[in-house]
């Protein structure tokens, strides 16, 4: 049997009517995330263990990879995933991208469920949350 290659990671980018200051507040701290993401325990210290309460699919553990204020933050996901999320200050405005890797398509989730299979509900449902719920909190 061939392998498959390794799944792309999923890209979303928005350039949100906002100061940079303003939309690191919403991807750095627990208040923010739970705005337009989900709720969590999270804290802006490497290292520092959270839970993420991913609703129907339970509590996910995560970690704190990086925090570099006010351009990235990074925390793995689960068993496999990492994400980030990175922010460029243009014009008065902030361009958002959210990066979420760790895809393997021999690998399954906690919830026996193909990565190939999950990835693509992931990217629409990161497509929506960046296009629509981010900007909705964000810019109101």
């Amino acid at each position: 049997m061939q392998t498959q290659g390794p799944l792309q990671d999923i890209r979303q980018t928005i350039t949100l009517n906002a100061p940079i200051e303003k939309v690191w507040k919403s991807v750095s701290t627990a208040e923010g995330i739970a705005a337009w993401w989900m709720p969590s325990t999270f804290e802006p210290v490497v290292g520092h263990e959270f839970i993420l309460h991913a609703g129907q699919f339970g509590d996910s553990p995560c970690k704190v990879t990086e925090i570099d204020e006010p351009n990235r933050v990074g925390f793995n996901w689960g068993k496999d995933w990492h994400l980030a999320f990175e922010l460029k200050e243009i014009d008065g405005k902030t361009e958002f991208t959210v990066i979420h890797s760790g895809w393997d398509p021999e690998k399954v989730t906690e919830f026996g469920q193909p990565h190939p299979i999950v990835r693509g509900f992931m990217n629409g449902g990161w497509e929506k949350i960046v296009q629509e719920k981010l900007p909705a909190y964000i810019e109101a």
